[in-house]
């Protein structure tokens, strides 16, 4: 993408299933496990921008010993700083106790992170602040060892509100009202009343608080907590969390919007957000890298058995199509596929757009990321060819030198855009800012014939334009071409996200922009006060009962014609080249990614009530001047 756009947190599970002991002797290193969460966490790393976490749970120890370890960081290089100093005490134990290296009884008693249940996070942040203390995993500590929860997850909650009132009724005192408080003194809450649950039971018994207490670890339905928890979630989510005596969870939302996937064998239970990073750090066969189901929770107990069960109504599938376009390692065959179709799709546009001259044509792309749209766009070009080619043959109307032209002819493609990584913008001022940020991108100069060629640069999407407008078109119509077309591998992004993305903010996006200058062109720019005041009225309204009110405003307007105007208002008046957008259809978007249908940002049609709630929200922020993400 050649625009910035923070996204999705990552999550990683990891719990060894068999005696400490059993890894030193067979990895010789008490780090086995610290190693293999650092890999998943790296693998991942890609989702998380502002800042990264661990946690570990030692099960099993005596009273009177630390027994949960944490370390957070935002650090530039936040994975790597946690890990660095998670390491520090085991590197002085080998050093200063080379005897201690494989004692696990010792190394568990003494070493922090030496432990059998694990979760890493990568954070990008979507509401709080960015230092430390809004760093995941989030601890609720309790002298009860059962009644200690870590909680981190990729996720984003649209009824905080609701959530919020809920938590001071069960006559709870939240300290503040972001949504990853606000969800863990949900999960707590029902942890705890599981617990006093159990206790009360056994006590009726006659059993001691001691033996309670094993029975309470043992019997922990983690499950039900789940099920109560979640039950008022209105969001993405793929949630995880680790209660004090080792028992765990992975929890998916019911439409499957936020991605997490599981491994286990006889060693492992292992989960992350991202296939690739499982395979990589595991080395084993991708079917045998489950994908958690909508509506379901990874459920782990205190001995390391384990099940995939339901707990909420599984509703239909509408997993984010951003996933597949962008913010997902392409490394996983299935994502690859799906951006190798999503540029061949879009073929049938682009050959339309250059009047089928590919003889003046020159393809590349964005750097980096559009790179396997761009070989599955020249791949549909090259059968586009061979049609052709066979076309002519068996017409038996071209021979000859022309023949022999048309049989060897192949497309023309360059690296055209190149980012420069190094640059940096220090400038401080608008005026002179803008100019520096053209330099940030660099060309391949002398391969474009001035005033004939027409380029074509496909990027995975266009969400504000901004970077276009100030960089990508300058830089490309100081080649002289004679036609520049932007090929965006993703449809219109019209709507904000609220379940993790950073596209929050309605008046950036380049084809709301288009929309609101279409109004103006056609003298009805008083339609936006009109939606204005729906919103507003709808603003106090059950959030079920809530429609999409700024959806009315595209429904003026054509597809092409949004892309049109998106084409004018990304050339900016010193551009002489001819500029063209071309966006990928929804249906085609549907066609590259079947099972992935989540497409909100393009459709306006959001997979729960409270998406509603937060596009008219944006609306009315952008009506209002306010610069805050709807949902803060």
């Amino acid at each position: 993408m050649s625009e910035l756009i923070k996204h999705e947190c990552g999550i990683a599970f990891l719990r060894l299933r068999k005696p400490l002991q059993y890894y030193l002797d067979k990895y010789q290193t008490p780090a086995y496990a610290i190693n293999k969460l650092y890999l998943l966490m790296e693998k991942q790393h890609n989702r998380g921008q502002d800042g990264a976490g661990m946690a570990s749970v030692k099960i099993g120890l005596k009273p009177g010993i630390s027994y949960i370890d944490r370390i957070r960081s935002v650090e530039e290089n936040a994975i790597q700083h946690i890990f660095k100093k998670a390491n520090k005490k085991l590197k002085k134990v080998l050093e200063h106790e080379p005897e201690r290296w494989l004692d696990g009884e010792w190394l568990k008693e003494n070493i922090p992170y030496v432990a059998e249940v694990y979760m890493g996070h990568l954070r990008y942040g979507t509401s709080g602040g960015n230092g430390e203390a809004f760093c995941h995993p989030m601890l609720r500590r309790n002298n009860w060892r059962s009644r200690n929860l870590l909680l981190a997850g990729n996720f984003n909650m649209t009824n905080n509100d609701e959530l919020f009132k809920k938590l001071i009724e069960l006559g709870q005192h939240p300290d503040e009202m972001i949504d990853t408080v606000t969800v863990l003194e949900k999960f707590g809450h029902f942890l705890d009343d599981e617990v006093q649950m159990l206790f009360e039971k056994y006590h009726a018994m006659d059993y001691s608080n001691y033996e309670i207490t094993e029975k309470i670890e043992n019997e922990l339905d983690m499950l039900n907590i789940v099920k109560r928890a979640c039950k008022d979630l209105d969001g993405g989510y793929a949630l995880m969390g680790i209660n004090g005596s080792g028992c765990a969870f992975v929890a998916r939302d019911p439409h499957g919007i936020r991605p997490a996937y599981y491994y286990a064998d006889d060693e492992i239970i292992v989960a992350a957000s991202e296939k690739p990073a499982i395979k990589t750090t595991f080395n084993v066969e991708y079917e045998a890298i489950k994908e958690i189901e909508p509506g379901s929770a990874l459920i782990v107990n205190k001995k390391g058995e384990y099940n995939v069960l339901p707990f909420i109504q599984k509703k239909e599938k509408k997993s984010c199509s951003f996933e597949r376009i962008y913010f997902s390692r392409g490394t996983d065959p299935e994502i690859y596929n799906e951006r190798k179709k999503l540029g061949a799709l879009l073929v049938p546009q682009i050959l339309e757009a250059i009047d089928y001259d590919l003889e003046n044509t020159v393809f590349s792309y964005i750097p980096n990321t559009a790179e396997t749209a761009f070989l599955g766009m020249m791949d549909a070009i090259e059968k586009y060819l061979v049609k052709e080619r066979k076309k002519a043959i068996e017409e038996g109307k071209i021979k000859g030198a022309k023949l022999e032209k048309l049989l060897s002819f192949r497309p023309r493609m360059e690296k055209l855009v190149v980012k420069d990584t190094k640059l940096r913008t220090f400038i401080t001022d608008e005026d002179h800012r803008d100019d520096f940020i053209t330099h940030v991108y660099d060309t391949t100069y002398e391969v474009i014939r001035k005033k004939q060629d027409t380029i074509v640069v496909i990027d995975d999407s266009i969400v504000r334009g901004s970077t276009l407008e100030r960089s990508i078109i300058t830089m490309l119509d100081r080649l002289e071409p004679k036609c520049i077309i932007i090929v965006s591998s993703a449809p219109q992004i019209r709507y904000p996200d609220c379940y993790g993305i950073d596209m929050a903010k309605i008046g950036e996006f380049v084809a709301f922009r288009a929309m609101i200058a279409l109004l103006e062109e056609k003298g009805e720019k008083y339609k936006l006060q009109q939606v204005y005041q729906k919103c507003k009225e709808a603003d106090n309204l059950d959030i079920k009962k809530v429609p999409n009110f700024v959806k009315e405003l595209y429904e003026e307007f054509t597809y092409e014609e949004i892309s049109q105007k998106v084409a004018q208002i990304i050339k900016l008046p010193h551009i002489q080249a001819e500029v063209k957008v071309i966006y990928q259809k929804v249906e085609n978007l549907h066609k590259a990614c079947p099972n992935h249908l989540g497409d909100w940002y393009f459709t306006g049609n959001y997979p729960t009530a409270g998406g509603n709630r937060i596009v008219n929200k944006a609306f009315i922020h952008f009506m209002e001047g306010k610069k805050t993400r709807a949902y803060d």
